[in-house]
């Protein structure tokens, strides 16, 4: 417990960050240190926050005044969602001893903290009986090897949803993440008239929802060909109504057929070798009943792949990669090779371009977003295929002067998941 009467107290310490600033000669170096300083100080200080809140809810600090400790933190300052974040880290550390170590020593962020929280949460939820000690240590040990690995928080949550699936899968019952009988859709007009929607669905609506979503929300040009001036929320709003406009116009004429805008398209990739490690393009990691599901009424692609994980023998002579050849490239890439862009934001790109007499094949073909494309075609960045029949980045000199190949972004940032 903290020492009040032992170490310098923590409101002396306030004045000393106030007093952090830039030099006007200070170096990057410098300034990268200092951020990096700052940025452990912020993992310790989420820490301690979560600590004492959990403390402050013990104690019914907030019960004095007829309160609860979640809204007394609003009063105080908080935002909602960190208020929660810091009960359920703080409540949590507890019984998770490992996470509880690396988080007081500042070594993650209170995002990657929640992230291992919420994950051992849903692992324990999926388990048919109560996790013992030692499940607890091997699923906690797991998921900090992700993080560390470099996962983000959302991919940490991606690995613990599939070690609940497998858990799952040999057990009689569906999946929270999968249970269509819980689906929610509410409504509420604000003070101003604006109308605020709230959606708790299952998996699979919730992949259609965004495949189609997304699907419209691509950045378009102005009229005067500047650059899209609406932010990735409008471009979804935007996207939402064009859904509904194509419902509305498919409903007065009573054909099916008119709904051709939204694309409600669910690609699931299901690896042979290991059918409990199913995965949706947006949401990730689905239960093998789920797949099952799924595929009762779906085309399926069936692809070899080699030692590498890229596809064989997918080629055609036309200019424009197939349905068949982009499926096979989103397999091997995942995302925009340079920036890791959503596969549903991307372009096929031909790496040796086809008016240079470069071939429609797999081995000549890679994921780019519309801005990356873009770039690629008109600064000196290159692209070349490695002898891992991977596609690698060749920055220009002036961003790196050894022009060192980079490998694509998703081997670039590969974690222990994949």
């Amino acid at each position: 417990m903290f020492d009040y009467n032992r170490v310098v107290p923590l409101d002396t310490l306030i004045p000393l960050l106030r007093e952090v600033t830039i030099d006007a000669d200070a170096s990057g170096c410098q300034v990268f240190e200092t951020a990096k300083t700052l940025m452990d100080v912020r993992n310790l200080v989420d820490h301690q926050l979560a600590v004492h809140v959990a403390a402050m809810d013990r104690l019914g600090v907030a019960q004095r005044s007829g309160g609860r400790t979640r809204r007394l933190l609003i009063e105080m300052g908080a935002a909602p969602a960190v208020a929660d974040r810091w009960l359920r880290i703080g409540t949590a550390l507890g019984r998770l001893e490992r996470v509880a170590a690396y988080s007081a020593d500042g070594v993650f962020s209170g995002e990657h903290v929640d992230a291992l929280v919420r994950g051992m949460a849903h692992i324990d939820q999926r388990a048919p009986e109560p996790l013992s000690a030692g499940s607890v240590i091997e699923h906690e040990l797991a998921l900090i090897a992700q993080a560390f690995s470099g996962a983000t928080p959302r991919e940490v949550l991606a690995a613990a949803r599939a070690r609940g699936n497998q858990i799952a899968d040999d057990q009689d019952g569906v999946p929270a993440a999968e249970d269509r009988t819980i689906n929610e859709v509410s409504t509420t007009v604000a003070g101003d008239g604006r109308l605020e929607v709230f959606a708790n669905l299952d998996i699979v609506t919730g992949e259609k929802l965004v495949s189609a979503v997304e699907s419209l929300s691509r950045k378009r040009p102005e009229p005067d060909g500047s650059e899209d001036a609406r932010s990735a929320g409008q471009r979804r709003a935007d996207a939402l109504e064009m859904i509904l406009d194509a419902a509305a116009k498919a409903s007065r004429t009573g054909d099916a057929d008119m709904v051709v805008a939204p694309k409600t398209q669910v690609s699931v990739t299901v690896p042979a070798d290991h059918p409990d490690q199913a995965t949706l393009e947006w949401l990730g990691p689905i239960s093998q009943t789920t797949a099952h599901l799924v595929a009762c009424d779906a085309s399926v692609t069936v692809f070899d792949l080699d030692e590498h994980g890229a596809p064989l023998g997918v080629g055609n002579g036309a200019r424009l990669f197939t349905v068949q050849q982009r499926k096979a490239l989103i397999v091997r890439d995942q995302c925009c090779v340079k920036c890791g862009a959503a596969a549903g934001y991307t372009q096929c790109h031909h790496i040796i371009y086809w008016s240079h007499g470069g071939a429609t094949v797999i081995d000549n073909g890679c994921l780019l977003c519309t801005s990356c494309h873009a770039q690629i075609h008109a600064s000196g960045w290159e692209i070349i295929m490695g002898a891992d029949r991977h596609p690698w980045l060749i920055p220009p000199v002036e961003v790196d002067p050894t022009r060192t190949p980079l490998p694509a972004y998703n081997r670039r940032t590969m974690t222990l998941a994949a």
